[in-house]
């Protein structure tokens, strides 16, 4: 397996499985990945993925921080943060992410869900006391 790696700006480490690596089985890892060649099966991380021009992923299913598309990409995803498909990419099967951008020249064929990170507020849970003392303090 060809693995390089190299310090990127923000000084996490960027490992990339190249062109000429095929790789089939489950991957974990907490940095970002980037594959450049063909993978199969199961992708479960802390990190962000990208798949870059190219690349080939099949996927039971990927749990990522972040995901990058310029290749293709079938399977269940979910991204904790975001979801970029870029010109040229293929993605088949489900997604579900906080945010999802996908770029004109996109095949996209699946269904789509909007995960929230933020928590309701119930306004009238709230003790009118304390509603009646932030709004006055706002007006400060």
């Amino acid at each position: 397996m060809n693995r390089g790696r190299r310090q990127r700006k923000n000084k996490s480490k960027l490992i990339v499985l190249g062109s000429t690596t095929s790789f089939d089985g489950f991957l974990r890892f907490k940095d970002t990945l980037c594959i450049q060649g063909r993978f199969r099966g199961t992708i479960e991380a802390t990190g962000a993925l990208i798949v870059d021009k190219g690349a080939v992923v099949e996927a039971d299913h990927i749990s990522v921080t972040n995901l990058t598309v310029h290749g293709s990409v079938s399977g269940q995803v979910r991204a904790v943060d975001k979801i970029d498909l870029l010109s040229g990419a293929s993605v088949r099967g489900d997604v579900a992410a906080s945010r999802l951008r996908i770029a004109d020249g996109v095949l996209f064929e699946g269904q789509c869900s909007m995960t929230g990170t933020e928590r309701e507020v119930e306004i009238f849970s709230r003790p009118t006391e304390e509603i009646r003392t932030e709004l006055q303090r706002n007006r400060l």
